[in-house]
């Protein structure tokens, strides 16, 4: 839309040339020839042009490629919008991992602390000779399980910690601290309501779709050949050749007008080329519109799956306290083995950590659920 504005100079060092002026300057005899020609002594020129020129009609060419690129800008943008949301979803992934890993820790710390004061009791109880010297051992193998166990969790531990620490450009040995996850509120939406929330929000999908409106912007832009240029133009001339002529303030405007006669066959296979970027567009949004709704359906039912899980885990781990009091109180009484004692144990252990992870999978899956809906970045 802006004018062009060129410049240009030359100096020209040139023979001595034959000039033969038709029209005649004068009748002096000491500046004409035999022939009644002028001659002149000229070994070089010295020209300058300053040149102007306003596009008025260029067949839309400069209106559809602005919209274009206006398009393209705005998909651009959209585009990062949608990787930024990748990118929260992935630190929510990672913290979700350190607080797994840390929670794990914890569990396996208490009931290691558990374990040392079993093995020291029944410890009392085997000098005693009130307790089997197996049993003794089976407590005591156990409380080397739980070490271990504690080991592995410590070391999954450190490893979050690195992971996250580089996810959030800290020092790799620097300790965080996970929080406590703080679960969603149920979610009533059903799976349709979701779908039209992934298919109007979706960075991914708004962005394939202004990448079309730039694709029929480029079928007009080709098109723009098969019109002519018209164009306002203007300049200034200096010329300087010494001993012949001399010109300045030489001011000149008007209209150009150009159009290329090879457009009339050769525009139609760039129109093709574009009508064949819309289409692949529009396909491109089709197949994305069938993703989106699996990616959805599969988001939604992973939410789902993890709401069922928390209510069976608090059950199992209701019934696996309960059960644990139980076998404790029957072994106390004799009722019950050493090793239904250290099975129960496990089991209330097992179920703990299950229900803690199942919580955080849980906050998780709704993230996992707002970002494939394209809620994340707005959600509160």
């Amino acid at each position: 839309m802006l004018p062009d504005l060129k410049a240009s100079g030359s100096y020209l060092k040139i023979n001595t040339p034959n000039i033969d002026l038709k029209t005649k300057l004068g009748s002096s005899s000491d500046t004409s020839s035999a022939k009644g020609s002028p001659s002149f002594n000229i070994d070089h020129v010295v020209y300058g042009t300053i040149t102007a020129s306003l596009p008025v009609f260029s067949g839309f060419r400069t209106h559809n490629g602005i919209q274009s690129a206006k398009y393209l800008a705005q998909a651009a943008k959209l585009d990062a919008d949608n990787d930024r949301d990748a990118i929260i979803q992935n630190t929510i992934d990672a913290y979700n991992n350190l607080y797994k890993a840390k929670k794990a820790v914890e569990l396996v710390n208490s009931n290691l602390a558990q374990s040392k004061q079993r093995v020291s009791d029944f410890s009392s109880l085997e000098k005693n000779g009130l307790l089997a010297r197996n049993d003794l051992l089976k407590a005591e193998l156990q409380e080397s399980n739980i070490e271990l166990s504690l080991l592995d969790a410590e070391n999954n531990f450190k490893i979050t910690n690195i992971n996250m620490n580089l996810m959030l450009g800290l020092p790799e040995n620097t300790e965080l601290v996970p929080d406590s996850l703080i679960p969603e509120a149920a979610d009533t939406r059903n799976i349709t309501d979701w779908e039209l929330a992934a298919l109007q929000n979706r960075k991914d999908l708004q962005a394939i779709a202004y990448r079309e409106k730039a694709a029929i912007a480029g079928v007009k832009l080709a098109r723009a050949d098969y019109y002519p240029s018209l164009a306002l133009t203007g300049g200034y001339i200096a010329l300087d050749v010494p001993n012949f002529i001399t010109v300045t303030n030489a001011l000149n405007i008007g209209v150009g007008l150009q159009y290329n006669l090879g457009s009339i066959w050769k525009s139609g296979a760039k129109v093709a080329q574009a009508k064949t970027h819309v289409q692949q567009a529009q396909l491109t949004e089709e197949l994305m519109n069938d993703q989106v709704r699996i990616q959805i359906n599969k988001a939604y039912q992973d939410y789902i799956l993890s709401q069922k899980k928390i209510d069976v885990y608090t059950k199992a781990v209701e019934q696996a306290t309960e059960n644990y009091k139980i076998t404790k109180n029957k072994y106390d009484n004799s009722l019950a083995t050493t090793t239904d004692l250290l099975d129960a144990d496990l089991a209330e252990l097992q179920a703990k950590l299950n229900f803690s992870f199942a919580k955080a999978d849980a906050v998780v899956a709704y993230k996992k659920l707002l970002q494939t809906a394209g809620g994340l970045n707005t959600k509160k």
